[in-house]
């Protein structure tokens, strides 16, 4: 029997990742009373970094970028949506500190200087930038050519997002210190895979052209590949102007449901997924394993949203107003950890 493939075998170690992540964490911890001026409210660990400045203004800052999905970019020749997901990677993981994006700038690298494609990656940042109404004030292109193995164009996109955290928001409790057994989870429907878990998805459907149909009378494999990332600013800014008990706030994206571990080290369980979108049931059909899938990908469910049992109503109505599907999807339960299904899922 063919064993499972999995994130590993793809390349990704995410346990060593992991401690990595952990190590750098501690370094950086050192520097935070540099600035006299300026209290580290929140630092490593959660999905933005938070300050307070001397005269209590709150600021969240957050820096992501598209991952590999930039190499199925190359492949398609098309460029002009990998700058909405490079926009929706910052932007959905700051609004889950309450804090409002209030500016973004982006960093391209590149081994050539191609005007056209540079063209189009900036107008998919500036939709993205609308979309999430967030000013890009700047940024940095960077030609490189010693940097990329590759005689063709290649690239990489990052950007920094700035957020503004209002006064009458109180980030200890957005940050999931107040999820509570019996509290709902909400999770917004994604749009595909996102911009997470690519290195297993391109190893997983290496064989297929990315010509080919994902289904008769659906979308090539490509295009379902390239589909932009859901943009979540609008709904949330909405439930947080209008004072929803929101008791934390998840962006489903690296290590999928494990993510939900960040808000609070309580119990986790996700029993009414939507059904898996048909680009996950293809890489699963390739042989990678279901709870391999549940801490790679997002199986359909993009950004989750924590809230007192009479409260997943308003959520749910709140989504809807701006054409994003929603539902229940669990609820918080003594037990630590996450459990999707009948499966019990860690981040390694």
């Amino acid at each position: 029997m063919t064993p499972p493939l999995t994130y590993e075998d793809a390349g990704v170690d995410v346990r060593a990742v992991e401690q990595s992540q952990d190590r750098m964490g501690k370094i950086i911890s050192g520097t935070h009373k540099s600035q006299k001026h300026i209290k580290v409210r929140h630092g490593f660990g959660h999905y933005a970094g938070i300050v307070e400045t001397r005269e209590g203004t709150v600021l969240a800052t957050h820096t992501d970028g598209v991952g590999t999905k930039v190499m199925i970019a190359n492949m398609m020749k098309k460029y002009d949506t990998v700058g909405i997901d490079c926009v929706a990677m910052n932007v959905n993981d700051i609004i889950c500190t309450g804090a409002t994006p209030v500016s973004f700038v982006d960093y391209i690298a590149a081994n050539q200087n191609d005007e056209a494609k540079f063209t189009d990656i900036m107008e998919g940042l500036a939709l993205g930038a609308r979309k999430g109404e967030v000013p890009i004030v700047g940024g940095e292109t960077a030609i490189m050519p010693d940097l990329f193995n590759n005689p063709d164009f290649a690239f990489d996109l990052a950007g920094t997002v700035v957020g503004l955290i209002p006064v009458e928001i109180d980030p200890k409790a957005i940050l999931g210190g107040n999820i509570d057994v019996g509290d709902v989870i909400v999770g917004a429907y994604s749009s595909g895979l996102h911009s997470n878990g690519y290195t297993l998805a391109r190893k997983a459907l290496q064989e297929y052209p990315l010509e080919d149909k994902l289904y008769r009378g659906g979308p090539t494999i490509g295009s379902a590949l390239l589909e932009p990332t859901e943009i979540y600013v609008k709904p949330v800014l909405d439930l947080l102007s209008n004072f929803c008990p929101l008791r934390g706030l998840a962006h489903i994206t690296g290590g999928s449901f494990t993510k939900l571990l960040r808000l609070k080290n309580i119990g986790f369980e996700i029993d009414d997924l939507p059904p898996m979108p048909k680009i996950m049931s293809l890489i699963m059909e390739q042989g990678v394993a279901l709870d391999e899938m549940y801490k790679t990908f997002n199986m359909g469910i993009g950004f989750c949203v924590v809230v007192p049992e009479k409260a997943q109503d308003d959520v749910i109505r709140t989504f809807s107003r701006h054409d994003i599907r929603s539902k229940r999807i669990g609820c918080i339960v003594p037990e630590a950890g996450v459990v999707v299904g009948s499966t019990r899922i860690t981040s390694s």
